[in-house]
C-alpha cells in the first residue's frame, strides 16, 4: 500500500471532478430542507457511529477473523462515509445534501470516535493498548478537497443555472468512469496481496457491505423517513472511506501495518459492484411506483 501515481494524483483528482459535479446539481434551498429536518441527520449519525460498528464487531466474531483482520474492519467502520458515498447517491437519486452534510459532520466527530474504536479493538482483539493520534490536518484536506470544489459547482448551478443543467448528465458518466477506473488501478496494483487474503477476509468483507448497506436503508425506512433521505443514509453507512482507512492502517505513523489494511482495500474493491447494484434495485423500484 505504498504511495504511487494513483493515489498521490489520480485519486485527488478524481475526487475534485466527482465533487465539482455533485456542486452542479445542487443549491442552498437543498440544504436549508436538511436542516430543516435534522430528524433525518440524527438517525443517520445513529447508523453510521453505533449500529454499524456494532454490527462490524459481530462478524469479526462469527468469522473468527484473525485479529489483525478483526481490527482492520473495526478500523473501516469507524471511518466516515466517503466520496463515492456522495456520487453513488447522486446515481441512485438519494438526497445528496444529506449526504454531504453527514459526511462532513461525521468526519468532525471521527476525530474522537474514530481512535476511541480502533483502540478499543486493539483492546478486544490483539490486547494491546496502543494509541492512535488524531489526524486533524487529513480531516483538513479532505474537507479543502470536498467542500472547495462542491462550492464552485453550486456557484456555477447559482449563476448559470441552464449550463449546469446542461452538462449534469455528462459529469455524472465522467465520475462513474473515473471511479472505475481508480478500482481497476488498485486492483492490478494490489492483485497479489489482495488476492493471497480474500480467501480469509472475502466474504466478512461482503457480508458487512450488504448489511451496512441494508441497515443504512432499511433503518430509516422504518423510522419513516422518505426514499430519497433512506437512499443517502443507506449509501452513507454503506460506502466507508476506504482509502482513510488504509491510510491510518499502513502509515508508519500510526498503525504501520499493511495486513491491517487488507480488509479495507478489499472491502473498497466490493463495494463499487455492491452499491452500483443497489443503486440499480432502488431506481428500479422507483420506476415501479411510479408507473
Amino acid at each position: 500500500m505504498q504511495p504511487s501515481v494513483l493515489s498521490t494524483y489520480f485519486m485527488p483528482a478524481t475526487l475534485v471532478v466527482i465533487m465539482l459535479g455533485l456542486g452542479l446539481s445542487l443549491t442552498l434551498a437543498d440544504f436549508r430542507r436538511v436542516l430543516l429536518f435534522p430528524r433525518a441527520i440524527f438517525i443517520g449519525l445513529v447508523c453510521q457511529m453505533l449500529l454499524v460498528p456494532v454490527l462490524c464487531y459481530g462478524l469479526a466474531v462469527a468469522f473468527a477473523l484473525p485479529p489483525i483482520f478483526a481490527v482492520g474492519m473495526m478500523l473501516l467502520a469507524a471511518s466516515p462515509g466517503g466520496a463515492a458515498a456522495n456520487l453513488f447517491s447522486h446515481l441512485a437519486r438519494g438526497d445528496v445534501a444529506l449526504n454531504l452534510t453527514l459526511t462532513a459532520v461525521n468526519s468532525l466527530l471521527s476525530l474522537l470516535t474514530l481512535p476511541f474504536l480502533v483502540n478499543l479493538s486493539l483492546t478486544l482483539f490483539m490486547g494491546e493498548g496502543k494509541i492512535l493520534p488524531l489526524q486533524s490536518d487529513k480531516i483538513l484536506q479532505v474537507f479543502a478537497m470536498v467542500l472547495v470544489p462542491v462550492s464552485i459547482g453550486m456557484l456555477i448551478r447559482h449563476r448559470r443555472p441552464a449550463f449546469a443543467l446542461r452538462v449534469d448528465r455528462p459529469f455524472r458518466i465522467i465520475s462513474a468512469v473515473f471511479l472505475a477506473l481508480v478500482v481497476a488501478a488498485a486492483v492490478i496494483k494490489e492483485r497479489a496481496l489482495i488476492g493471497s487474503a480474500f480467501e480469509e477476509v472475502g466474504l466478512a468483507a461482503l457480508c458487512f457491505n450488504l448489511g451496512s448497506m441494508a441497515l443504512g436503508y432499511g433503518f430509516p425506512r422504518l423510522l419513516r423517513l422518505n426514499q430519497r433521505q433512506s437512499i443517502a443514509i443507506g449509501m452513507e453507512v454503506g460506502i466507508h472511506n476506504g482509502a482513510l482507512a488504509i491510510t491510518i492502517a499502513s502509515s508508519p505513523h500510526l498503525l504501520n501495518s499493511s495486513q491491517m489494511a487488507i480488509p479495507p482495500a478489499i472491502y473498497s474493491l466490493i463495494m463499487f459492484v455492491t452499491a452500483g447494484i443497489f443503486g440499480w434495485l432502488l431506481q428500479r423500484r422507483a420506476v415501479t411506483a411510479e408507473a
